[in-house]
């Protein structure tokens, strides 16, 4: 079984991108003969974590892909690693506003993803989608889910996981004011590429991918 899931949207947001494609790869992968179920998470700080536990524990999956938005990003990024620190710019949709805080008291610094994103980065490139490898999931609630999931699958090491954020929709920019954005089936079938990537390796590819700064 794959388990996919999106946020709710936040910010002001009318619309989060990252549900819609999380649904859509879904049904997508389920119709190619893949298992899979899409699941919308609040983006709200612990409660986000609630959810995403219950759905593991309901699910079981052999695989889950958490993806989020990341408003002003050009590319799909594959996040790298995940760091036990909660640190809102902006309140959650309770109102939070962690600062400094950990996700996991007493978890390690950080969790890497174990999902191939290297063979995800090639594929989505050749795919004629626009990627990159991301080394920071930023401090708001998607490293929050990033970190708690890495933490929950400690405990199930056959169950691989990772996250990934898409960029702003169409509709959520205005024309000309240079803001990047990418269109909902474009998203959706870039959740999809990373979920087969991840089922056909064992082992990543070495791709240079990495940051100057």
């Amino acid at each position: 079984m794959i388990l996919l899931t999106g946020f709710e949207p936040f910010g002001g947001e009318t619309s989060n991108p990252s549900w819609a494609a999380a649904r859509g790869a879904a049904a997508l992968l389920s119709a190619e003969g893949f298992p899979a179920v899409a699941v919308e998470l609040p983006c709200v700080f612990g409660e986000a974590l609630n959810v995403l536990a219950a759905a593991l524990a309901e699910h079981g999956p052999d695989l889950v892909l958490c993806a989020g938005q990341a408003g002003g990003r050009e590319r799909i990024s594959l996040e790298r690693i995940a760091i036990n620190c909660d640190d809102a710019r902006i309140p959650d949709n309770a109102g939070n506003v962690p600062v400094d805080a950990p996700v996991v008291t007493g978890g390690p610094a950080a969790y890497f993803s174990t999902l191939p994103i290297k063979a995800a980065l090639g594929a989505l490139l050749a795919a004629g989608i626009p990627a990159e490898v991301s080394q920071t999931a930023g401090t708001y609630v998607c490293n929050h889910v990033f970190y708690g999931l890495m933490h929950a699958l400690r405990r199930s090491p056959g169950t691989r996981g990772g996250f990934v954020h898409v960029p702003f929709g169409p509709d959520q920019v205005r024309p000309g004011n240079g803001v990047a954005s990418l269109p909902l089936d474009r998203m959706t079938q870039a959740l999809a590429v990373v979920v087969r990537s991840a089922l056909a390796t064992t082992a990543d590819l070495k791709l240079a991918a990495g940051a100057t700064h």
